[in-house]
């Protein structure tokens, strides 16, 4: 039981969080804090959090698990402002897509990464944003991926395992890089590809029939590109290298598609598209299989 969490960014990551311990009845107070006084208001007036403020400091005082659902760019001065107001006993843990950039502006706040960070992702979301968009049931049967290091307690590890587990979650860990390269090309790739899809047709001098006419494919494949902008150069900035890499291998792959179009090889563009079929259906399969086993273990508790 968390007896008072505060949660620094009550938009859709930390508004659905909020919901979902509340649901489950795993937590006491919520504090939400947040730059913006109206979305405090409205998550306040919607019964997501309990007390608001604008000030992080006072927002983690007495608090005994603190989240943090800031865009990256923001995190070191999140840290910096919260710092000096942190119990030794209170968890901190985050929602950040890139975790390299979380541990080094850790390093770089407290001259360590402290032992009661426990950095983490919960792989799950919607293009929408804002603590309007929150819903109780966002992580379920969803992926959060922590992040601990050698000098993190592993109290602190389970306290957070246990947090996640009560919104629905499967809770795994990995190292931070390995995080960083798995992220860049499953979630950081197709947002860009979604982002420079939508881009590149914009700015075609015959754009307005091209959407116009766009099928249902475009529309589910384009989704990603109305996340928020700010959020996703963050990303790109934190997560650079391992991001530029998988840019590149898929350059890669599409100048050998391109070329197979080009020479009419339909032998090997057969070749290309059984494979991806192949691949997208055993990965199909297998997430049924999971949310089968899932739905029945729920079933017989």
């Amino acid at each position: 039981m968390i007896e008072r969490l505060a949660i620094i960014g009550v938009g859709l990551i930390g508004g659905s969080l909020a919901r979902a311990l509340r649901a489950a009845g795993a937590v006491g107070e919520i504090v939400g804090c947040g730059r913006s006084l109206d979305n405090l208001e409205r998550a306040l007036e919607l019964g997501v959090v309990d007390r608001i403020t604008q000030n992080p400091a006072e927002a983690v005082r007495e608090a005994d698990m603190v989240f943090l659902a800031v865009p990256l760019g923001a995190m070191r001065g999140t840290l910096a402002a919260i710092r000096d107001q942190l119990r030794p006993e209170t968890i901190v843990t985050d929602g950040g897509s890139v975790k390299c950039s979380v541990v080094e502006d850790a390093r770089a706040v407290f001259g360590r990464v402290p032992q009661r960070l426990v950095p983490g992702h919960p792989i799950a979301g919607t293009e929408h944003s804002g603590v309007e968009a929150s819903f109780a049931k966002l992580y379920r049967d969803r992926r959060v991926i922590l992040t601990p290091l050698a000098e993190t307690d592993p109290e602190a590890v389970t306290r957070v395992t246990a947090m996640w587990q009560a919104c629905g979650a499967e809770v795994t860990e990995m190292s931070v890089a390995h995080h960083d390269e798995v992220l860049a090309a499953t979630s950081h790739l197709p947002h860009m590809l979604a982002f420079g899809l939508v881009d590149a047709l914009a700015r075609m001098r015959e754009n307005d029939e091209i959407f116009r006419y766009a099928a249902g494919g475009f529309r589910d494949f384009t989704r990603i590109a109305s996340s928020n902008p700010v959020m996703w150069r963050d990303i790109c900035l934190a997560n650079r290298e391992a991001l530029s890499a998988m840019l590149a291998r898929f350059g890669v792959e599409m100048t050998d598609l391109a070329e197979s179009i080009r020479d009419a090889d339909g032998e090997h563009l057969l070749e290309i598209f059984a494979r991806a079929k192949a691949a997208r259906d055993r990965y199909v399969d297998q997430a049924c299989a999971v949310h089968e086993d899932t739905e029945r273990s729920s079933s017989q508790r």
